[in-house]
């Protein structure tokens, strides 16, 4: 059975305010907590098992695609769907990012998708990901570009 959660869409930015460290910046995610606080402890493996939703999964993901963390991105993509490598362009900015939907996901769950929109300078990435358990950890499979 899917359960399907509606959420507000909200609108956030991933740019850190002049005279504040990024360490204590809030999240590129979209979330208040500073970058350490949230997804820089998936980055740097404190966290345990990993991202505890496939929704945190998909946040970690976008902050270290704004962050520029290649590694991380292709330790939590799916074995059957990773690539080889992963070239970052250095010159994307992302600017920001809005959860649009989510289904499952949860620690009760196998599965689960994340719609969403990330922002970078001159446009908008939307796609709809979707998430499996392998071995207790989220990864990420696969995503589809909705019109």
């Amino acid at each position: 059975m899917s359960r399907r959660t509606a959420r507000p869409r909200q609108r956030v930015s991933a740019a850190v305010p002049a005279g504040v460290s990024a360490s204590s910046a809030a999240c590129p995610c979209g979330l208040s907590e500073s970058y350490e606080a949230c997804c820089g402890r998936f980055h740097a493996g404190a966290a345990g098992g990993g991202a505890p939703t496939a929704e945190a999964l998909m946040r970690s993901r976008y902050s270290a695609f704004a962050k520029g963390d290649a590694g991380y991105l292709l330790r939590t993509w799916h074995p059957r769907t990773r690539p080889e490598g992963l070239e970052l362009d250095p010159g994307m900015r992302w600017t920001g990012l809005e959860i649009l939907a989510t289904a499952d996901g949860s620690a009760f769950h196998a599965t689960g998708t994340v719609e969403f929109r990330a922002s970078y300078r001159g446009g908008a990435l939307h796609e709809r990901s979707r998430f499996e358990r392998l071995a207790g950890a989220w990864v990420y499979v696969d995503g589809e570009f909705p019109e």
